[in-house]
């Protein structure tokens, strides 16, 4: 039999899960017209942009819900990554090289947060808009201008552009030839992803993870134990920064240019990543954890494609449609939406 906490907190469960059925279900009813009308390029553009973006949502796993620490310096750690990538890439070097330069300046970024908030015993939200601030001087003095662009220069996925084509080719079927560009994508950067994924599932069961993770959820508790906190929140954050930074090296080559402002707003898309995949598979092992965000981050791209092409008729014969510089207030008003839903949760389960 259960008891009467457990039968509240199984009401409270089966109560937020109907909440959620039926957003879920008033947003498809909007996005029902939209889906019928994109394209194959849109829903498999949408699918690469996801998984480039798939590392930032890893890096705001680390930060918000490993470390339990709020991390704003992915804003500047992602422009941070295409601007080395881009100048690198500009001055001859290998694309595929810029990769780890990308990285090591993410983790620098992050070291440099986790040591103000550490050291100087300065609040974590602070600490990361002090470092986001001062990236944006950085980025400017690393690119020279504000935008630099790569239309003309090898990146990782032109010098395999065209020996892809060639075995597309052979399938003889003209929609994979018009697709060749997105599937490049998808099939290289999944690669990368994949990759990424199993080695920080595997830094996860090591002493060192396990550690990170007991950090996040019990920091006193570690403490007592001998174990440097202040070290593993400076490791979380340099690779939590690190990934953000991979993720704008890859993106910037992708996209084929690199700007100064790229990353704006960037934690409140990683946040919604982190908020559908957790909702949507309620993750209880890393591993599963990071299978959600990913899947989240490609959900969150392709719903944003779906979203610009909603049309609501008005009463005056108009349409309301979603527009470009819309994404951003639909996407915080989604992850607030989110958050105040957990926290009504949350208060009725310590009230129950």
């Amino acid at each position: 039999m259960l008891t009467t906490k457990a039968t509240t907190r199984l009401n409270l469960s089966r109560a937020t899960a109907t909440q959620w059925s039926i957003a879920v279900g008033l947003f498809l009813l909007l996005l029902l017209p939209a889906l019928r009308t994109l394209s194959f390029n849109v829903w498999f553009g949408s699918l690469a942009t996801g998984l480039c973006f798939a590392f930032v949502a890893l890096g705001v796993l680390i930060s918000f819900r490993v470390l339990d620490f709020p991390d704003l310096t992915i804003d500047g750690s992602f422009p941070l990554g295409a601007a080395l990538a881009a100048v690198l890439i500009s001055n001859g070097v290998k694309p595929l090289f810029t990769l780890p330069v990308a990285f090591v300046g993410g983790a620098l970024a992050g070291i440099a947060t986790a040591a103000i908030a550490t050291r100087l015993r300065i609040h974590s939200l602070l600490a990361s808009i002090l470092v986001t601030t001062a990236l944006i001087s950085v980025n400017l003095r690393i690119m020279g201008r504000s935008n630099i662009p790569l239309l003309n220069n090898e990146t990782i996925f032109s010098s395999l552009a065209k020996p892809f084509r060639a075995w597309l080719a052979g399938w003889d079927s003209p929609t994979l030839l018009r697709l060749s560009n997105s599937l490049l994508v998808i099939l290289l950067v999944g690669l990368m992803v994949w990759a990424v994924k199993a080695s920080f599932d595997w830094l996860m069961h090591t002493e060192v993870g396990l550690a990170m993770r007991a950090t996040g959820d019990n920091p006193q508790m570690i403490r007592a134990l001998g174990v440097n906190t202040n070290r593993l929140i400076l490791v979380g954050l340099a690779l939590s920064n690190g990934l953000v930074g991979l993720s704008g090296a890859i993106f910037a080559q992708y996209q084929g240019f690199a700007d100064v402002n790229m990353g704006m707003g960037l934690i409140i898309a990683g946040l919604a990543a982190v908020i559908i995949g957790e909702t949507l598979f309620r993750p209880q092992r890393i591993a599963s954890a990071t299978t959600a965000v990913i899947i989240g981050m490609v959900l969150y791209r392709m719903a944003i494609a779906a979203a610009l092409s909603i049309q609501l008729p008005l009463p005056g014969g108009g349409a309301l449609r979603i527009e470009a510089q819309d994404v951003k207030l639909a996407t915080a008003v989604l992850v607030l939406l989110a958050l105040s839903l957990t926290h009504r949760q949350q208060q009725k389960r310590k009230q129950g």
